[in-house]
């Protein structure tokens, strides 16, 4: 079974990030939102605290506390502010856990010590104009050169990419594919238009544009040609993860519907007291339970075996569809204040949104779980356990 409560180590790694979150982000959650800016000074303070390298070991500067870690500080950021936790995952788990993953002894000690602090800020480079969801067919290319590759085509949608210092980027080399470690000094690397996003504002999304950009032997991740299966295990790290922050965000919006269904009166009675609303609390609470257990047994699964498809897909087809429902939920129990722009209840909507498309759409985790427990009972004749 999974273990679904904190150990002793976690729960105060919880408690200190629940305190950071109370204190340094919930206050400015609104601003970041109005004002679509990354709280850049909030995430170096994560850093001094050494929630950036959870899963990197201390020599690098991290601390070495894995997954589970790094899915609490993401359900404690999404509470508050689900666009801080989406460029955390994005530098911490996307970038920085996939150098190390994938990375030689000297570029985990050249980067990882920089990303783990919060002096530099990471970004994975994937999505293209003509491959989302399809990412495998991109049309980046690396092509060899002296001593190194130069990299031609470009990247969009990208978290990160308007401030990111160090880039983990993907491109075709021949008939394979390989991932290469660039810095934002790399000469032919350009960024282009900062995205105005429905949800999700103040993490920042761009565009990256290689020309010929130079990168040396001594920057590749894994050996060349091996990119699809970094891209595989990285995609289902990353779902798992990002799960968490919709975890957090479905908690906000529970807890700010019980709160107003307390106190908002209609007809001289709390409208807690009405079964319509009851019935919508109950179902609310009971997708957010269900999330949880979901996301705590993945994040084991992946642990042992990042290219646990299975675990990854359902995991986060059901936490973000439940997210969007309880987002959805609250603004109706909330009313008219819920959908004014002041209100917390309607940036929760907005930001539930993203769940269901970044890092592979709804409609793709449900052709991956559908594929997987087929190929599992032709194999083994049973559903996997």
């Amino acid at each position: 079974m999974p273990q679904t409560v904190d150990t002793e180590t976690e729960s105060m790694l919880r408690e200190s990030v629940r305190a950071f979150v109370k204190k340094e982000v919930a206050p400015i959650a609104k601003k970041i939102d109005r004002e679509d800016q990354f709280p850049v000074e909030v995430f170096r303070k994560m850093g001094k605290l050494g929630f950036l390298g959870v899963t990197i070991p201390e020599e690098y500067g991290g601390s070495a506390m894995g997954y589970r870690a790094q899915g609490i500080i993401e359900e404690e950021l999404g509470y508050a502010s689900a666009s801080l936790g989406l460029s955390y995952g994005a530098h911490s788990n996307l970038c920085m856990d996939s150098i190390y993953r994938n990375g030689s002894p000297e570029i985990r000690e050249t980067y990882l010590p920089k990303l783990c602090s919060g002096e530099w800020i990471g970004s994975l480079c994937l999505t293209e104009p003509e491959s989302g969801s399809d990412a495998l067919a991109m049309k980046t290319h690396a092509e060899k050169a002296d001593g190194g590759w130069k990299i031609t085509g470009s990247k969009t949608l990208i978290t990160n990419a308007p401030l990111a210092d160090i880039f983990v980027v993907y491109a075709k080399t021949g008939d394979s594919l390989s991932a290469f470690v660039a810095l934002a000094t790399d000469s032919g690397l350009s960024r282009g238009k900062k995205f105005d996003k429905m949800g999700m504002r103040g993490s920042p999304t761009g565009e990256l544009f290689f020309d010929s950009m130079y990168i040396p032997d001594n920057r590749t991740l894994g050996a060349i040609g091996v990119g699809k299966d970094i891209i595989m295990s990285g995609l289902n790290l990353e779902r798992v993860i990002l799960s968490f922050i919709f975890i957090g965000l479905a908690r906000r919006g529970i807890e700010m519907s019980v709160q107003y269904a307390s106190s908002r009166k209609q007809g001289g009675k709390p409208i807690g007291d009405r079964e319509l609303i009851q019935e919508k609390l109950a179902y609310m609470y009971t997708r957010y339970e269900t999330s949880k257990m979901l996301c705590y047994r993945a994040v084991d699964e992946v642990s042992k075996d990042p290219m646990n498809v299975l675990s990854a897909a359902s995991c986060i087809l059901y936490t973000t569809e439940a997210a969007e429902y309880i987002a959805r939920e609250a603004l109706q129990i909330w009313g008219g204040m819920g959908y004014v722009s002041d209100s917390e209840v309607e940036r929760l909507l907005r930001d539930a949104v993203l769940g269901q498309i970044g890092a592979g759409t709804t409609e793709i985790r449900k052709k991956l779980v559908g594929h997987e427990l087929i190929k599992n009972y032709v194999k083994n004749g049973r559903l996997p356990e």
